[in-house]
């Protein structure tokens, strides 16, 4: 694996290169892990690889590698702002390179559909981080409601609170910077960043899609151009209904997702905060909690699983697998199916069909908070929205 992306003072580039080497399955071999050429090469060298593979630019890298052929990385990880991530992958892919990519997939809609025109092209792999996906628990809840255990899906209830941008203060950390800034994160600041989030898990986990929404953003922060809270309400393909809440200005908030999944007979329950637990709740018998490791148990979910009941796995757990995941997809293709492999679970790895509905969620939010109109249906194509236009609901009109 090459990286683009990452270098000092970058917080995910870290968990990517920890998260993909936790397997022994993908060996971090070269990078270009800064737009500053300087600081790009001395990142590399401070991971000890190899000088010659340390390069000042990610098109110097995707040359270089391409040379060495064979003995050249075959995948690449992009860890950078949104807009940067469809430049580097479309190059990386017309290299010759499978890509595995942060969240959001690209900067917009436009860009995520001419980006599945290349992968299909090329018809090389391309994976996306929605870690929360990768959590073993999150997949046992996503195999009981396939299987019928809860009944017909009839509410969704997800969301996501953080409180890390709640003052002016804190815009001053090099991760807030560029996610309040249109220019690297596009149209949204809360909904692009976490809102995708929780609707790619609602989506994952009931197995449906969302066909209609009602939106509100809104800018809490004097001088902010992009949301950082929002509320949207949610009509799924098989009628159920929905609520999803993501916010980066609730107070004392860490990172506290949550789905909620209520069906006809029971409902499912899963947070971010305790991973290893499942509840299911009926209206007849006590509730059921049901812990990782303990018990009978799906089969894609006991492929996530590395740690006997009672041993807690992890966001860092969750992004491995979807890299271990990749990364035999990656060595199907080079050396025929191990035996040992689950071929359900290595297909479960998002990809560009999910970077697509992840892209269209982001856009059709915002147009829905710019509208006046209460239901907006979820359209798979571009939408031409204005960053500016965000600021709904300043202070001085909430009494009006």
């Amino acid at each position: 694996m090459g990286m683009v992306g990452g270098g000092k003072g970058a917080f995910i580039g870290a968990v990517h290169r920890i998260s993909a080497q936790l397997d022994n399955q993908i060996e971090l071999v070269c990078g270009a892990f800064s737009s500053d050429p300087v600081n790009s090469v001395a990142s590399g060298k401070a991971l000890y690889l190899d000088e010659q593979r340390c390069y000042a630019s990610y098109q110097e890298m995707f040359e270089k590698e391409r040379e060495l052929g064979d003995d050249g990385m075959d995948m690449v990880a992009i860890v950078t702002p949104n807009h940067l991530h469809f430049p580097i992958a479309k190059m990386a892919l017309e290299h010759g390179f499978h890509v595995m990519s942060d969240k959001p997939a690209t900067v917009d809609l436009s860009e995520a559909l001419a980006l599945k025109e290349i992968i299909e092209q090329t018809g090389l792999l391309y994976g996306l981080t929605h870690t929360y996906t990768g959590y073993p628990m999150v997949k046992e809840a996503k195999a009981r409601i396939k299987k019928g255990l809860i009944g017909k899906v009839k509410k969704v209830v997800v969301e996501y609170p953080q409180g890390w941008l709640a003052n002016k203060s804190d815009e001053q950390s090099k991760q807030a910077a560029w996610r309040l800034d249109p220019k690297t994160a596009g149209i949204s600041c809360c909904m692009g960043d976490i809102g995708v989030h929780a609707a790619n898990l609602a989506e994952y986990v009931t197995g449906l899609e969302i066909t209609n929404l009602c939106a509100e953003l809104s800018s809490n922060v004097s001088g902010r151009v992009l949301d950082d809270d929002g509320s949207v309400l949610l009509r799924f393909n098989n009628g159920a209904q929905g609520v999803l809440l993501a916010s980066q200005i609730s107070v004392g908030e860490e990172n506290s997702l949550k789905l909620r999944v209520y069906g006809e007979t029971a409902s499912i329950e899963w947070s971010q905060l305790e991973p290893n637990s499942v509840w299911m709740k009926f209206a007849d018998k006590p509730s059921q909690l049901i812990r990782a490791g303990v018990g009978e148990m799906d089969e894609i979910t006991q492929a996530n699983m590395r740690t006997p009941a009672g041993h807690p796995e992890g966001y860092l757990e969750a992004f491995a697998n979807i890299y271990t995941q990749f990364s035999y997809q990656i060595r199907s293709r080079l050396f025929g199916l191990s035996e040992d492999v689950n071929i359900g679970a290595m297909n479960d790895v998002p990809g560009i069909n999910t970077a697509i509905r992840g892209m269209a969620f982001i856009e059709n939010v915002v147009a829905a908070s710019q509208s006046e109109l209460k239901w907006h249906p979820f359209l798979l194509t571009p939408q031409i929205l204005t960053p500016q236009k965000i600021v709904i609901a300043k202070k001085s009109d909430l009494g009006k």
